[in-house]
């Protein structure tokens, strides 16, 4: 098992599947997602230990933080991207460097003594409501069979499942830290749930399985476990390490709002 010794109480996975000027620091830890099969980029490999490694063009950044939950060893664990980090509310303006605006460990894990669990910064579609969102991106197939696992494996997670998809704000990109038996409960819930539904998949609509799929869905499920288990929670804002076209995204968003009906 490959593991990683107890000098720091904080680990942040920064999930890179390519090489890229990520950020050095003794909390965080660049991890290559998708490493199995693929050349060397010189960081921890998602590969290692036990894995699910392979699964990376379905399941994203996840493969990284499922190696962290079988062979990391820390008292509070995080997840961000190499594009996207967490960063401090005061130091993010539009005139400092972006790198400049990121966490530092030491700043969350003092924002951890203030609550168990850190999320980015809610994003709001504003015209519509995340359900909504999701089926013109993604197509309805993976949600419904979401719904339909999550009825009959966890019904307690339903109620707050409903009332996050019906709201037009929510918290993405699969990014938080979180105190270490939090993490832990939270992967065993969110990977097998995630599995039953490839399962079912695979078994009756195996052509609606799509790239990246499990990665889209499982960004729509933080907020019910959170919600359900009741716990306390800080955001902070999301620091992107490069420039958003934005042009670009508004126009494909528009394309899937009003240029083509509901997917199936």
């Amino acid at each position: 098992m490959v593991t990683e010794e107890m000098n720091n109480t904080l680990k942040i996975l920064i999930a890179v599947h390519k090489s890229y000027d990520v950020l050095r620091d003794d909390f965080y830890l660049p991890i290559h997602a998708g490493a199995a099969g693929r050349a060397d980029l010189g960081y921890q490999s998602d590969a290692q230990g036990e894995s699910i490694s392979e699964k990376n063009g379905l399941y994203c950044e996840l493969t990284a933080l499922y190696w962290a939950w079988k062979n990391l060893r820390a008292d509070a664990v995080g997840l961000v991207h190499y594009r996207r980090y967490f960063g401090m509310p005061g130091r993010c303006l539009p005139w400092i460097a972006p790198k400049a605006r990121i966490a530092s460990g030491e700043e969350l894990l003092s924002q951890l003594e203030k609550t168990p669990v850190i999320l980015p910064k809610k994003r709001d579609y504003f015209i519509e409501t995340r359900e909504n969102q999701y089926v013109r991106a993604h197509g309805r197939a993976g949600l419904d069979v979401l719904r339909e696992v999550l009825g009959r494996r966890a019904p307690e997670y339903l109620p707050a499942f409903e009332r996050s998809m019906q709201r037009t704000a929510g918290h993405c990109f699969n990014m938080f830290v979180m105190r270490r038996d939090l993490c832990d409960a939270y992967c065993a819930w969110l990977f097998g749930i995630l599995f039953e539904v490839e399962c079912v998949m695979r078994e009756t609509m195996p052509g609606q399985i799509t790239p990246r799929l499990f990665g889209f869905i499982s960004e729509r499920m933080i907020d019910c476990w959170v919600e359900t288990n009741g716990l306390a929670y800080s955001e902070l804002p999301v620091v992107s390490m490069e420039k958003t076209d934005w042009p670009k995204k508004i126009a494909a968003f528009l394309k899937r709002k009003f240029g083509r009906g509901e997917q199936k």
